[in-house]
């Protein structure tokens, strides 16, 4: 896969946006989200250039996920980097798996929202989650970023 040359100096802007799509809920305090997700990108030593985060439905994101990856099936979240050396992507994020996933560990939605928000941004900075030690890293990181949110 080829990336583009980003311009990573000084005078590059820093873009993270919130989408809905066929979705609606409360986001709350997104200044307090973005300074979270950009020290997150700080720690990891990766500048960021564009993050996007688009929320939807287990069918929506179903669908992407046929389209774009062949897997026809349910999933919380789905990826698309368009950059190595920059946090530069699309990350899509299924509401309802969401919910499901936070009813199921008994923690609240916005808890596991960040959650699965930190893992999307993980996967922008580089890591897998296919072997069982990426796996582990992945979640050491995950919880790691949520201690720092307080959600």
């Amino acid at each position: 896969m080829h990336f583009p040359e980003l311009p990573l100096d000084d005078t590059a802007e820093t873009f993270v946006s919130f989408h809905f799509e066929d979705v609606s809920f409360d986001l709350p305090d997104q200044k307090k989200l973005v300074e979270w997700l950009l020290a997150i990108a700080e720690e990891e030593n990766k500048p960021v250039f564009d993050l996007t985060f688009v929320f939807t439905s287990d069918e929506y994101l179903r669908q992407i996920n046929m389209e774009h990856l062949q897997h026809d099936y349910y999933t919380d979240v789905i990826t698309f980097p368009y950059a190595q050396e920059a946090i530069h992507g699309d990350i899509f994020i299924s509401s309802d798996r969401v919910a499901d996933n936070a009813e199921a560990h008994g923690v609240s939605f916005l808890n596991e929202l960040c959650r699965v928000m930190a893992h999307g941004l993980l996967h922008l900075a580089g890591y897998g989650d296919k072997t069982p030690e990426e796996i582990r890293t992945m979640r050491a990181k995950e919880d790691h970023y949520l201690g720092a949110i307080g959600y």
